[in-house]
């Protein structure tokens, strides 16, 4: 157990420190047109969230869930449709909003637009560090798990990579709207604060839900997904430069699809 959560702190603690690298772009960026940038950086944190959903999570679910004797697909199917169903639900409850939109989503409320912004890429980092706190508690368990230990780490570091990029998306358009770049940038890196403390909270409960490791691997899969879908992909491509976005989404698929081989 101290050993899957120091290693769980320290995978999402540097994929919260990619978050605020990421966020400091502010200060690189101030005086030009970013959104070509936004479109990059959301279709690469894209192909990152693809490519870590089948190799680091679906196809895990599905190899654990034969070994103890289950048909495979059942777990990694209903853990996917439930997570998808928890991602929904809290944008259906949480308010928030996309940097190309006017429309706040959620319940009601009287938050400013760079609160919404803030909380719309925060609601991303939940799945995140729930995923890399899962592999690293699985990579622990009992004498421990050499090749899931290179899966968890591969997922942290594609994890953190995409971060960079996705913390860019946070505080750019912060400072877009009248945010001074200091508070865009501390606003940018505190989004990724989900991260450790869900990937902590996941490892802490490892024992817990260890019979439902198959389930919970494809939950994040799914919750995954539904933020690649519904958000990740349509910013991507709004407006002009779609080619940028989906070349965006390409390369990170192939980044982390290369390091989960490589790693795993």
């Amino acid at each position: 157990m101290q050993t899957a959560l120091m290693w769980a702190a320290f995978g999402c603690g540097f994929t919260f420190l990619m978050t605020t690298i990421g966020a400091a772009s502010v200060f690189l960026f101030q005086k030009r047109n970013s959104r070509l940038l936004q479109r990059i950086f959301m279709g690469f944190a894209a192909g990152v969230m693809i490519a870590a959903s089948v190799w680091s999570l679906l196809i895990p679910a599905i190899e654990r869930a034969e070994e103890s004797g289950q048909v495979g697909w059942i777990p990694a199917a209903g853990g996917f449709v439930l997570g998808v169903v928890f991602l929904l639900v809290l944008h259906q409850l949480i308010p928030h909003m996309h940097p190309e939109e006017d429309t706040p989503e959620g319940l009601p409320s009287k938050w400013d637009r760079p609160t919404l912004l803030f909380t719309a890429v925060t609601l991303h980092n939940i799945p995140e560090g729930m995923s890399v706190g899962l592999l690293f508690a699985i990579a622990f368990q009992g004498e421990g798990d050499p090749v899931m230990f290179g899966m968890a780490t591969a997922l942290a570091l594609g994890i953190g990579i995409q971060n960079i990029p996705e913390g860019a998306a946070v505080s750019l358009p912060l400072m877009q709207e009248g945010m001074k770049p200091i508070k865009a940038f501390g606003m940018g890196a505190l989004s990724g604060l989900a991260e450790p403390v869900f990937g902590v909270l996941v490892v802490l409960f490892a024992s817990v839900i260890t019979p439902y490791m198959p389930w919970m691997l494809a939950f994040s899969a799914g919750a995954m997904m539904y933020v690649v879908v519904e958000e990740l992909i349509p910013e991507a491509h709004l407006g002009e430069h779609s080619n940028a976005g989906t070349l965006g989404v390409m390369a990170g698929f192939l980044v982390m699809m290369i390091l989960d081989v490589a790693l795993g």
